[in-house]
């Protein structure tokens, strides 16, 4: 029984070879590409996952990995139902990986070079209404401290097509109310400025001013927006009240942090904005991860189209 257990526990777990090449991996991301936890532990899953199943095809070393192993990988992803835009994901990070290892000498070359990713269907950003935005921060003088807490972090993500890691993760000192902006400080550790408009100012004015010093507690702490006990948001949180605000509004269906973020940029283009500086308020790296809310706006001018155009 006792060798039973010996054997389940290292068939999961990676042979020495593979734990030093991804604790590795994991120390760059962290030190030279300023990762963030969360992009750490979701690497180190997809990594040791793809190992489990190398061990299992008895491939215990870097220099034995060749190109079916990846393809093989994908095909058991795809027996255990996980769709498409997840499979697209751990591929991505294993050929990450495999460039981290030809550049440190561990492989000569990347073997994955030429593995296909799945095809990704074109989906459109999920969005709401402005009049739906306005409903859910709607106030109301029976809102307790945590439910204008909710309302400003809302407006705030809203306001500046925030990531809630970025929310949360929002100082005092990076926003300026004065010149209305907040100091984001997005993926890989890049910094960005985004204005805000004048409503998100004011209701973040309230706040410091009516709501957080009670959340504080008297305790020394520079996170914008605190729990109840006086310490900062989890993303978790943040979505968990966002419902709450949504029941509370009497909205249908499911609405994300996210979504309001999607929102933030479809209204943008929607009136017409440039894509460019849509690109920089949100913080995409890449130009083409923003040119999805081309469709968006395309959507939208059909239906100004079908509706006023006489020979629509």
């Amino acid at each position: 029984m006792g060798k039973t257990t010996e054997h389940r526990t290292t068939e999961h777990q990676p042979s020495a070879g593979w734990h030093a090449a991804i604790d590795r991996f994991l120390a760059y991301l962290a030190i030279e590409r300023g990762a963030s936890p969360h992009t750490l532990e979701a690497y180190g899953h997809d990594l040791r996952d793809f190992v489990v199943h190398l061990e299992r095809r008895q491939i215990g070393q870097p220099e034995q990995l060749v190109a079916a192993d990846a393809s093989s990988f994908l095909q058991v992803l795809h027996g255990r139902g996980l769709s498409v835009r997840t499979r697209a994901r751990r591929l991505s990070a294993i050929r990450s990986f495999c460039r981290f290892l030809v550049r440190e000498g561990w492989l000569p070359q990347n073997p994955l070079e030429d593995v296909r990713p799945p095809r990704l269907p074109r989906t459109l950003p999920r969005s709401r209404s402005v009049e739906e935005i306005l409903e859910l921060l709607r106030d109301d003088p029976r809102d307790d401290l945590f439910l204008r807490r909710d309302k400003t972090m809302v407006e705030l993500i809203y306001a500046a097509g925030l990531r809630v890691s970025e929310a949360v993760r929002l100082r005092l000192a990076e926003v300026n109310l004065e010149a209305g902006f907040v100091v984001v400080t997005g993926k890989g550790s890049k910094q960005r400025v985004v204005p805000i408009g004048l409503y998100a100012q004011e209701r973040i004015r309230s706040y410091l001013s009516e709501v957080r010093p009670h959340l504080a507690r008297g305790k020394a702490t520079n996170f914008l927006f605190l729990s109840r006990r006086g310490r900062p948001l989890r993303r978790w949180h943040v979505a968990r009240r966002l419902m709450l605000l949504v029941r509370r509004a009497g909205l249908t269906g499911k609405l994300s942090p996210h979504t309001l973020r999607h929102a933030f940029a479809t209204h943008l283009v929607e009136r017409g904005a440039d894509l460019r500086a849509v690109q920089g308020m949100l913080g995409h790296a890449n130009i083409s991860t923003t040119q999805i809310y081309t469709h968006v706006a395309m959507e939208h001018l059909r239906a100004v189209h079908r509706k006023y155009h006489p020979r629509a």
